[in-house]
């Protein structure tokens, strides 16, 4: 549902989302995407539900939309499968596509939200167009944005990044000056949980699109 933007909205909204990361280790997330220590050197692999700490490297590298997921179940209450569980029913459902060439495209949002919808109790849609100004709105009805945006953002570096996109982050809320976002390649003890990205700075990062998810209760 499309809200009028006269609608009056609340000054602060914060949804109580918990918060994984898409590595299984947050703590170690900061000296894996710094590239200071092998992803396969993660002490948690196994908890990821990969058979080797080289598949574990390989697919945690490209699943921020799965940990988008995961915490997205868990704040409705639903049982919370392995990233890796949840990346094979993705690629079964179209939302994930192994190239011949060794790479991997997606999260792919509509076979992504067509997936989610049959899948949970959960409403999902797909977003290629998701202006800013809707994004208080959406998250004052209650539901979770899943949202592309530059990796870089975990740090807000002075210079604009090189593109827009290329990274799922949640949205969970907002205030006047910020949106709220659980990152999942976020650095731990500054931009992983209720990660704050200004107003005026998200437009460097954000490319305009994404998914919205809600729960469902019938």
């Amino acid at each position: 549902m499309r809200t009028s933007s006269t609608t009056a909205l609340p000054g602060t909204v914060v949804h109580p989302v918990p918060y994984f990361s898409q590595w299984a280790s947050p703590e170690l997330a900061e000296a894996i995407v710094t590239r200071r220590l092998p992803a396969t050197e993660d002490p948690l692999w196994r908890a990821y539900g990969a058979r080797s700490p080289q598949e574990y490297d390989w697919w945690s590298w490209r699943l921020c939309g799965m940990a988008c997921l995961r915490m997205t179940l868990a704040h409705w209450n639903l049982p919370v499968p392995t990233a890796m569980e949840l990346a094979a029913a993705c690629v079964e459902a179209g939302a994930y596509v192994r190239r011949a060439d060794g790479g991997l495209d997606g999260l792919i949002y509509a076979p992504f939200a067509r997936h989610a919808e049959a899948s949970w109790p959960l409403t999902a849609e797909s977003r290629p167009g998701l202006p800013v100004e809707e994004i208080r709105q959406l998250l004052a009805q209650g539901r979770l944005l899943m949202l592309s945006v530059h990796p870089s953002v975990r740090e807000l570096p002075p210079t604009d990044p090189p593109r827009r996109g290329g990274h799922l982050v949640l949205a969970v809320g907002y205030d006047a000056e910020a949106l709220l976002v659980h990152n999942p390649s976020g650095f731990h003890g500054r931009s992983q949980e209720f990660a704050r990205i200004p107003w005026s700075e998200l437009h460097r990062f954000y490319a305009g699109r994404g998914v919205v998810l809600g729960g469902r209760t019938t």
